[in-house]
C-alpha cells in the first residue's frame, strides 16, 4: 500500500492566484503579538469567550502568549475548537469575540483576538510538533461521517479523542468542504485549510474521497457502523428562477470561489455583475476585481440597510473598487 501524500502537497497554487489574493490581515510577529497580548484585561467571565460560538477561553490563551507559552496557548484553543487555525482567519470576529471586547467601553480598539489566535496556531505548525492530543482508548465503536467539511472534521476529532473510529466520506478529492473550497482565498488560503486537516489526521481519522453516498450507500453505512453523522452542508445554492440562468457566462458564487482557489479559474471577463448582497456575494465581487475585471457591480433588490452582508464586508468591497 502506497503512503498517502499529505493534503497540502496535493495542490498546486496558480501563481496568479497567490499573487492577487494576499492575506487580508497579515500575521503578527512576536514583537507585535506580545504587546497586543499584554493589552488584554483577562476579564473574569469574559464577554469575548461568551461571544465565541465554540467558547474558546480567550483570556487564557492570550495570557499564555504574553508569558511565552505558545504551545499551551494552542492547546487551549484546540481544546475548544479543533479548527482554531481556520477560524482565526475566517471568523467574522468583528461581530463575535472582538465585537464583545470590553475595550469598546473605554473607546479603545478591541484586542486583536483573531490575529493572536492565528499567531499561536502558526507557532504550533512551525514548531513541527504534533497535535497536543492523542486518540482515546479504542472502544470498538465506529461512526461514518458523510461530508468532510468543518462539521464532520470537528465531530471526527471529538470521536477520536474518545476512542471511536471515524470514517469520513466526501464526493470531492480533498477534505475541508467550505473551508477548502468556499472561503475567499484572502481570508483562508486553500493550503492553510489543508494544513490544519493534515494535523487533524494524526488522530487516526480515515478519509474516503470521491465517494458519493446515495440511499443504498447510506443503508450500507448504517449496517457497517454504529452511527452515521450527516455533515453534508447547505446543499445546492439558490437559483434566481429567471430566464437565462443556464447561459454561458452565468455561474454561482461558490463555483467561482472554488474555481479560482483550485487553479481552474485564473481570469474573469472585464465586466461582472454579482446578484445578491450577502457575504458570499461580497467575496465573489472582490474575487472578480482581483482576477482582472475592470467593472464589477453588486445588484441587489433591496436597500443597504437590508443587506445580509456584514457592514465590514460591505466597506471592504467598496475599498476594493
Amino acid at each position: 500500500m502506497s503512503e498517502r501524500v499529505p493534503f497540502p502537497q496535493q495542490i498546486v497554487t496558480a501563481p496568479e492566484v497567490a499573487e492577487r489574493f494576499g492575506d487580508l490581515h497579515p500575521p503578527f510577529d512576536k514583537q507585535a503579538a506580545v504587546p497586543e497580548a499584554n493589552r488584554c484585561l483577562y476579564c473574569f467571565d469574559a464577554p469575548c469567550t461568551i461571544a465565541c460560538p465554540t467558547h474558546i477561553d480567550v483570556p487564557s490563551f492570550i495570557k499564555k502568549i504574553a508569558s511565552g507559552n505558545l504551545s499551551g496557548s494552542a492547546r487551549t484553543i484546540l481544546d475548544a475548537n479543533i479548527l482554531g487555525a481556520s477560524c482565526s482567519r475566517a471568523c467574522p470576529v468583528e461581530v463575535l469575540c472582538e465585537g464583545a471586547c470590553v475595550m469598546h467601553r473605554y473607546n479603545k480598539q478591541p484586542i486583536r483576538i483573531a490575529q493572536l489566535q492565528r499567531f499561536a496556531m502558526d507557532a504550533l505548525y512551525e514548531s513541527g510538533g504534533p497535535l497536543p492530543f492523542e486518540p482515546g482508548a479504542e472502544t470498538g465503536l465506529s461512526v461514518a461521517l458523510i461530508g468532510a467539511g468543518p462539521a464532520s472534521l470537528a465531530c471526527a476529532a471529538e470521536l477520536r479523542r474518545r476512542g471511536i473510529r471515524a470514517h469520513l466520506y466526501d464526493a470531492r478529492r480533498l477534505p475541508g468542504g467550505l473551508n477548502t473550497f468556499g472561503v475567499a482565498e484572502y481570508k483562508l488560503p486553500l493550503a492553510e485549510s489543508l494544513r490544519e486537516i493534515e494535523m487533524l489526521s494524526q488522530l487516526g481519522v480515515e478519509f474516503h474521497f470521491e465517494t458519493k453516498v446515495d440511499a443504498a450507500g447510506l443503508a450500507e453505512l448504517e449496517r457497517t457502523h454504529d452511527a452515521v453523522f450527516l455533515g453534508i452542508g447547505l446543499g445546492a445554492i439558490h437559483q434566481l428562477g429567471v430566464a437565462g440562468e443556464e447561459l454561458a457566462g452565468v455561474t454561482n458564487a461558490l463555483d467561482l470561489i472554488a474555481g479560482y482557489k483550485s487553479g481552474a479559474l485564473t481570469t474573469v471577463p472585464e465586466r461582472v455583475v454579482v446578484v445578491g448582497a450577502g457575504n458570499t456575494a461580497i467575496d465573489a465581487a472582490i474575487a472578480s476585481v482581483r482576477l482582472g475585471a475592470t467593472e464589477v457591480h453588486i445588484l441587489y433588490r433591496r436597500g443597504q440597510e437590508q443587506m445580509s452582508a456584514f457592514t465590514f464586508e460591505y466597506e471592504h468591497a467598496k475599498n476594493e473598487g
